[in-house]
């Protein structure tokens, strides 16, 4: 599943000029959920406040194993907010017990709105690499509502996209169909879905939780086929869980870099100028 808790923080936070963003605060996520509808409000400003955590504490929330016990530290900052009790405990119970739904839920309503803070074209890294290699079969991880996939469908590529947003899933089908194209859409989480092996000749992991998926790409790339990456470096504003220098690459070490950037550019999600990291890698044989 795509659990990216910082990506929804920028789509909810950062202004729309090309500049570096202000950090936000609790008052200005809550400003910007405020339309959501309440228990989305409640996730939302969970998911800001975890980001704010050191990676070791960001790691408890994510255990089942001890998960419960680390709320208590989210009960005190709930607390110390001036939440009563009752309130305090239905919070966490809600997270606690309906996280994954959440989560997509959360995304759901992100993608199909008409955010003025997502690209909504697609990816240009991708268009200028995958504009210079033949059409075959390519894979969109975490499809969203389908702009990336829907391009390379546009291009002659077989594409095949998934992702847990059912809804924004469905935008996608339902903006290919319009079009004419053949596109294949799969509504599965990343641990869900079966790539295969040797399978694609292009797989674009484009703002995902790639450092789980890395080993599982390479299987599925047929020879010859690419990898074509984008993500936030870890020095961007405001971002945690973005690249070290040269990480992302060490991520496909069975791969020929065919091109890597770690260079200013403007971000698909918060369309503010930032650091990133593009990785295009290429499997050898034929």
């Amino acid at each position: 599943m795509r659990i990216l808790f910082t990506l929804l923080i920028l789509i909810c936070q950062r202004p729309l000029a090309a500049q570096p963003a202000a950090q936000p605060t609790i008052e200005s996520v809550k400003a910007r959920t405020a339309a959501y509808p309440p228990d989305l409000q409640v996730y939302s400003l969970f998911r800001f406040w975890l980001t704010s955590q050191p990676p070791e504490i960001q790691k408890q929330f994510e255990d089942p194993a001890v998960a419960p016990k680390a709320f208590d530290r989210y009960r005190e900052v709930l607390r110390d907010q001036g939440e009563p009790s009752g309130e305090v405990e239905r919070k966490v119970k809600l997270i606690l017990t309906k996280r994954e739904d959440l989560e997509i839920d959360l995304w759901n309503y992100i993608l199909t709105s008409d955010s003025p803070r997502i690209n909504r074209e697609p990816n240009a890294f991708l268009v200028e690499v995958a504009r210079t290699r033949k059409p075959g079969r390519a894979l969109d991880v975490g499809m969203g509502q389908g702009r990336n996939a829907i391009w390379l469908a546009q291009q002659g590529w077989e594409t095949t996209g998934f992702d847990p947003a059912e809804r924004a899933v469905e935008l996608a089908r339902q903006t290919a169909a319009k079009q004419g194209l053949k596109l294949k859409t799969v509504i599965a989480k990343d641990s869900e879905f079966d790539m295969g092996v040797s399978k694609w000749d292009l797989i674009l992991l484009s703002y995902v939780d790639m450092r789980q998926l890395a080993d599982r790409v390479v299987k599925a790339l047929a020879p010859g086929g690419i990898v074509i990456a984008e993500y936030f470096h870890q020095d961007s504003q405001g971002v945690s869980g973005g690249f070290a220098d040269n990480e992302l690459m060490s991520l496909f070490p069975g791969l020929r870099v065919v091109r890597y950037e770690d260079t200013e550019g403007i971000a698909d999600f918060g369309k503010t100028k930032d650091r990133l990291v593009r990785l295009a890698a290429e499997k050898r044989g034929r």
